[in-house]
């Protein structure tokens, strides 16, 4: 990476962005991987079990848009403070009270969403410490904060099967509480941030059909990342009758693709520009899933197809996160709520529709493709439009950043 990236921000702050999106996203994971003992435990369904891992993501989604505006309007810095608190105070109840029945898993999942809300508060705090030429690859190293969820994948179901699932719970406090001191004493919000937005900010914003297209985009990129991520233990459970474990470990190396491939997302998008990197990813990523949708013999197949899917996703997050600060700079917080909550949306319906359609239909077929169909009408969202955004945002956006 060039010498200039790292003289041009604030490289303590953007490593503190990073851990602590890392640590949150391992936290607001943890249903996930944990999920088939849980399930197994207190006796749910493919559907309750859908709706369980689900849960966290959606209450991230909606409470990113709350910690982007206190991001906008205290400071990044002191939203992210805010949030991990109130995240470690969820883990230990959990911990110390038990979560004994479905309704207690639902609760639990509410409070973890603070936790991805951690997106609408890691990204501002790195994004407004550079200049448009390296917006790409700040947002990515930030937003390769990802890769908690493969901590959570590959420690998870093995620390639930030596301590019990409970425990994790509070075996998880211990990194978020160093994560917490190493954020407050290294982050440091940038001299010049964009003056604060009124919630009439939000409203305007989403007036503007340009935001409803990001929101787009990223509910199919990040929301088939994390969707993917949270359903992939059950499905290998499930279609392959994988051991907890085991199915951890294949979904750890699925979501480690998609997040090794955020920061080079973002790098891509700034070399070929971030629409042909889109271009590109959607169409690998609707090809891999509906090859999966045809129900694999072979588990190791399934996973084959299953991490190249994964690395078109990861690299579309990039990519999404090198336009967005080129149209909306000066409006990054209201946008980096507004966008990840639809990435957070995305991803809740994902998540949920599989357990859904698995309960309903004895498959995840059906809920593959779908997705895959979502896929391919981003593709063609995007081209139709690509057009129109590269002959307008000239006068709205620096002419040096490439879209």
């Amino acid at each position: 990476m060039h010498s200039s990236f790292w003289k041009a921000g604030h490289t303590p702050t953007l490593f503190s962005a990073f851990l602590y999106f890392d640590l949150s996203f391992m936290v607001w994971y943890l249903l996930g991987p944990l999920a088939v003992q849980i399930a197994t435990d207190l006796d749910l369904s493919a559907q309750e079990r859908g709706i369980m891992v689900a849960t966290p993501i959606l209450a991230g989604a909606l409470l990113r848009l709350l910690l982007g505006f206190m991001a906008d309007r205290l400071s990044p810095k002191t939203a992210g403070i805010i949030g991990q608190t109130v995240v470690i105070v969820t883990l230990l109840a959990a911990w110390q009270l038990g979560v004994t029945s479905y309704e207690y898993t639902l609760m639990l999942g509410l409070g973890l969403g603070f936790a991805g809300a951690s997106f609408a508060v890691a990204l501002p705090l790195a994004s407004q410490w550079y200049p448009p030429e390296h917006q790409g690859k700040a947002m990515g190293i930030a937003g390769a904060g990802n890769s908690g969820t493969v901590l959570a994948a590959i420690f998870a179901p093995g620390l639930a099967h030596l301590f019990g699932w409970q425990n994790v719970f509070g075996l998880a406090l211990i990194p978020l509480s160093i994560t917490l001191i190493v954020f407050m004493l290294l982050a440091r919000n940038a001299p010049s941030r964009p003056a604060p937005k009124a919630l009439a900010d939000y409203a305007h914003a989403l007036r503007d059909v340009d935001s409803w297209w990001f929101m787009f985009f990223y509910s199919v990129t990040f929301g088939g990342f994390i969707g993917l991520a949270s359903a992939l233990p059950g499905y290998f459970s499930d279609q392959y009758e994988l051991n907890p474990v085991t199915a951890g470990y294949y979904t750890a190396a699925c979501v480690m693709a998609g997040s090794l491939m955020r920061p080079l997302g973002g790098a891509l998008a700034d070399r070929i520009g971030g629409i042909r990197a889109l271009l590109y990813m959607y169409g690998i990523a609707a090809v891999c899933i509906a090859v999966v949708g045809f129900n694999l013999p072979s588990s190791w197949a399934a996973l084959a197809f299953f991490v190249a899917a994964m690395l078109g996703l990861g690299t579309g997050n990039g990519a999404v996160f090198q336009l967005v600060p080129q149209r909306f700079f000066r409006e990054i917080g209201v946008m980096t709520g507004l966008i990840g909550m639809a990435g957070g949306v995305g991803g809740f319906i994902l998540a949920a529709g599989l357990g859904t359609i698995k309960q309903h239909t004895g498959d995840y077929q059906l809920g593959l493709w779908l997705f895959a169909l979502l896929g391919l009408l981003a593709w063609v969202g995007l081209y139709n439009v690509k057009r129109r955004w590269r002959t307008t945002w000239g006068s709205s956006s620096l002419s040096s950043a490439r879209i």
